[in-house]
């Protein structure tokens, strides 16, 4: 059984396609139960990706539901390839239990926007940036900062090799904001200016004296595209200091994606220069 690190994408199709099938044959959540020896609950948990994948069990749901051969060989070939811990397992000391499913998706999506209304946003800051900026708004030691490094700049790599596509967008005052003094904010500058030759990135910065666009006022936001059917696009709402919601209920992240787009519609071209801030640069 895979241990616990939030779901890969993986898991997550084998899962999503178990209740699809259960849906198509009209199978209620308690007769699944029932040939299980379950309570309706564990098949829900089966179905959200919540636990483990079984292969007694998922034979068992399989039969119950009438799925031919041909259907079930692939399903119970990918077993063994679902339950294997994700890449992210060995962080997850320093993880919380939402970073742990967000990551899972993360690691597998084709396109990830973000928003961020003060800071750069957290792929395209530099290890210098980070650090300077968990400093600062954790009081104390954090002996899992190093950690947090790590991992960070292990999405950061991961998601390049794979060539996934990064657009991020968020206000210049991030620009003006000195985490961690002029040298780190000049490091993090040079790194957004190359991000504008770089194939898969798109930066686009509102300047301080832009009109009001549709993404003022709302928190720190992630949209996340993962190229399979079975996976949904999910919306990450980071509220600082109270808690962050990962929304899969299509209207909500639609209507998340409308207003993305309108402020990346309306801001300056990518590829602009940016504007002038802590560090230096071109005004």
């Amino acid at each position: 059984m895979r241990p616990r690190s939030g779901p890969t994408v993986q898991h997550r199709v084998l899962a999503a396609r178990l209740r699809m099938l259960r849906e198509r044959t009209g199978v209620s959540l308690q007769d699944a139960a029932v040939a299980l020896g379950a309570h309706p609950a564990t098949v829900r948990r089966i179905e959200r990706a919540e636990t483990g994948l079984d292969a007694h069990q998922v034979r068992v749901l399989l039969e119950r539901y009438a799925v031919t051969q041909a259907e079930a060989e692939p399903i119970m070939a990918g077993l063994a390839a679902a339950n294997l811990p994700g890449w992210w397992h060995r962080w997850r000391d320093a993880m919380e239990p939402w970073q742990q499913e967000v990551i899972g998706i993360e690691s597998s999506a084709a396109l990830v926007r973000t928003w961020h209304p003060a800071l750069v946003p957290e792929l395209l800051r530099t290890p210098a940036y980070e650090a300077a900026l968990c400093r600062a708004l954790t009081a104390g030691a954090a002996p899992w900062r190093d950690r947090h490094l790590e991992l960070l700049a292990e999405r950061q790599r991961r998601l390049e090799e794979r060539g996934a596509a990064l657009w991020a967008l968020f206000p210049a005052a991030a620009l003006h904001t000195s985490v961690g003094g002029p040298e780190v904010m000049a490091e993090q500058r040079k790194v957004l200016e190359e991000a504008a030759h770089r194939q898969h990135l798109t930066v686009q910065v509102v300047p301080l004296d832009f009109p009001p666009h549709p993404m003022i006022g709302v928190p720190p936001l992630h949209l996340l595209r993962v190229p399979v059917p079975e996976i949904g696009d999910r919306a990450v709402l980071e509220t600082p200091g109270a808690r962050v919601d990962v929304i899969d209920e299509p209207a909500v992240v639609m209507d998340y994606r409308i207003r993305l787009d309108g402020a990346c519609a309306a801001a300056p071209h990518p590829g602009s220069p940016l504007p002038r801030g802590v560090g230096g640069g071109n005004p």
